[in-house]
């Protein structure tokens, strides 16, 4: 897709090697062609865009200075890597982005060469860029391997875990430390970018090997204490002790929206005769040269399609307010009677709703930072002392979390509950984000009970049964997205544990329902009478602990049963088929069929185009239905 700017300079580059035959002095010029390139891409397609916008300097910088894709340069998160990605040979296919069969929104390796690692969950760049440097020491390699980690992402203990190792070995590796928000170091500027040039600099480090050299000669307690003196000056300096004691050989802060400040850095860095990992510390400001008011949050994150000139965003209009809201409105209401509810995300806090949690209860918010472990320990610490915490964290990144869920809480049945924005397919975001595999996660632990919202009203009740479990651990999932239009209740009514409802009665065919596919079962019911066949559907509410006597009427009153759920294969349907064959009840020909998300990872796409990718809407209902009594489906509309 041809680009609508005038870019001279960008029109020349269609791969880093281009870049690299550009003089440095036309750098400036190719950054400010990149950012509105960028810009103009995310207002057609949506995305991240505020990440982007603030590493096109260093962007432009890592490719000139780096023998790119021999040298390895790896993104953290990748929602920083749109410009990465109109660098290296994509930008024709920029206007793809997060699009079906477009480009993802993050870094792939099936995508390009120029892609080493592929990130959507944070603070893996030190790990895996570790385990690339230590592959190419052993098979002999001679390339750099530079990680680029956002300060956001260095909040979680991974990082630091990978930063521990790397500071004990002696392979080479670079981090660049993007740091646009944490302000752990004084203001940049001439003189840092100075001091940063000089600490990088050949006859800097030539000194210090002298001085190395000279201390061995020293009795060791001399030795130690002349090699301290000297990293606490330079941490008092340029603020780089921590870093220090981890074992990297700190550089920075510099600026990094000044071309030539980073250039003879990176440079220095790349040439350095310097054993084991180094870190440079690059100061940027998110969103920067964004085109929205500047006090709109939304240059800090993710943008709908918007207006180039105005800034205004398309946003799509629903008569439904969102599941995030509904939640957010349902734990403040429960919290207003009730002040032991607290509540805990980790770097979430607008994109679980908890925003206005806090502001309603600024005390009783806490936000952990992307320290998903730590957010469930911390929970199951507060749930001991007789608070009821809620730790809100997407299905995808609780992921990140389960040993803690499995250990802390689950094992000491700690009353925890846990709140699941973006269960099943999530649209955009792709494979990564999606909340595929919680229900079997989660229901496999004693004790649990596992809930799914199958509407917005729903999800109010079960945020109130939640609150009112005291003596186990807890769970609701729900969609992205917004509801389905149902009249919300006033306040939520805690549910009977383990009992579902029935929707529609029928004889022939019964539809079990787990979750929001509730709405794709009710219009399967009806084609289905259609087809002369009458329908029962039913919502499951919970899978742990399993509406038993529900799964057995369903069971002897129908000659099909159908389970259907957005998760993955070991989950609600599984713990159906496995009551139904111990009690006996798949003796007398049941047709049982479950439905669930199939055994590949679905692309990013529109959730309705994902979701019959995943054969999971009403025609799919239907045609298993006809199929199981042994009829042609060919009749099912499309």
């Amino acid at each position: 897709m041809t680009s609508p700017l005038a870019t001279p300079l960008l029109d020349r580059v269609k791969t880093p090697a281009d870049l690299r035959r550009l003089e440095a002095g036309q750098l400036r010029q190719l950054a400010n062609e990149l950012r509105a390139e960028t810009i103009s891409a995310v207002s057609v397609t949506g995305g991240h865009l505020g990440a982007g916008l603030g590493v096109v300097e260093l962007t432009v910088a890592l490719h000139f200075v780096f023998d790119t894709p021999r040298d390895r340069l790896i993104w953290d998160v990748g929602h920083q890597a749109y410009p990465h990605k109109i660098l290296t040979g994509r930008r024709d296919r920029i206007r793809t982005l997060r699009q079906g069969g477009g480009l993802s929104g993050f870094t792939r390796r099936s995508e390009s060469e120029y892609d080493p690692f592929g990130a959507a969950h944070s603070s893996t760049s030190i790990s895996s860029g570790l385990g690339m440097a230590v592959a190419r020491d052993l098979l002999g390699g001679k390339n750099n391997v530079v990680a680029v980690i956002g300060d956001g992402a260095m909040s979680a203990g991974m990082a630091y875990e990978a930063m521990n190792n790397a500071g004990g070995m002696n392979s080479r590796l670079i981090v660049i430390l993007n740091d646009n928000d944490m302000s752990i170091a004084p203001p940049v500027g001439a003189m840092s970018a100075y001091l940063s040039r000089l600490l990088s600099s050949k006859p800097y480090l030539g000194l210090r090997d002298i001085a190395k050299a000279m201390a061995k000669h020293f009795p060791k307690q001399l030795e130690i204490a002349a090699r301290r003196a000297e990293e606490y000056a330079r941490g008092m300096v340029t603020g780089g002790t921590l870093f220090e004691e981890l074992g990297f050989y700190y550089v920075g802060p510099i600026d990094g929206h000044n071309i030539d400040h980073l250039l003879p850095v990176l440079r220095n860095v790349r040439d350095a005769k310097i054993d084991g990992p180094i870190l440079v510390h690059v100061v940027t400001e998110k969103g920067h040269g964004h085109p929205f008011p500047e006090a709109s949050a939304e240059k800090y994150h993710a943008v709908n399609k918007f207006d180039v000139i105005t800034g205004a965003q398309v946003k799509p209009k629903s008569n439904a307010p969102s599941y995030t809201k509904v939640f957010a409105d349902a734990l403040i209401a429960e919290a207003e009677r009730d002040d032991r509810i607290v509540a805990i995300t980790a770097a979430m806090p607008s994109g679980t709703g908890l925003n206005l949690f806090q502001k309603r209860f600024p005390e009783r918010c806490f936000d952990v930072g992307i320290a998903e472990q730590h957010a469930v320990t911390f929970a199951a610490g507060m749930a001991t002392e007789g608070l009821k915490p809620f730790c809100a964290i997407y299905s995808t990144f609780l992921q990140r979390g389960y040993d803690q869920v499995v250990h802390d809480v689950a094992i000491q049945n700690l009353p925890v509950r846990f709140a699941m924005d973006r269960a099943g397919l999530v649209g955009a975001d792709g494979a990564t984000h999606a909340g595929s595999f919680d229900v079997t996660y989660l229901a496999t632990l004693p004790g649990f009970v596992v809930t799914a919202a199958a509407d917005e009203a729903e999800l109010v009740h079960m945020v109130a049964t939640l609150a009112a479990i005291d003596d186990r651990p807890s769970s609701v999932r729900y969609p992205r997205g917004d509801g389905v239009g149902i009249e919300l209740p006033p306040r939520g009514t805690p549910l009977e544990i383990g009992k579902g409802r029935v929707m529609r009665e029928g004889t022939k065919v019964a539809i079990l329902s787990f979750g929001a596919r509730l709405q794709e079962c009710l219009k399967a019911a009806e084609d289905l009478g259609n087809h002369g066949l009458s329908t029962t559907v039913a919502d499951a509410r919970f899978c742990k602990p399993l509406d038993t006597d529900l799964v057995r009427r369903l069971a002897l009153e129908h000659e099909v049963l159908i389970t259907i759920e957005e998760g993955a294969i070991g989950g609600f349907g599984s713990h159906v088929l496995h009551y139904l064959a111990t009690a006996g009840l798949l003796d007398d020909g049941l047709k049982i069929r479950p439905m669930v998300l199939p055994d590949i990872f679905i692309d990013h796409d529109q959730p309705a185009v994902q979701y019959d990718q995943a054969g999971l809407n009403a025609r799919h209902i239907v045609a298993t239905a006809l199929n199981a009594l042994g009829r042609a489906a060919a009749s099912v509309r499309a």
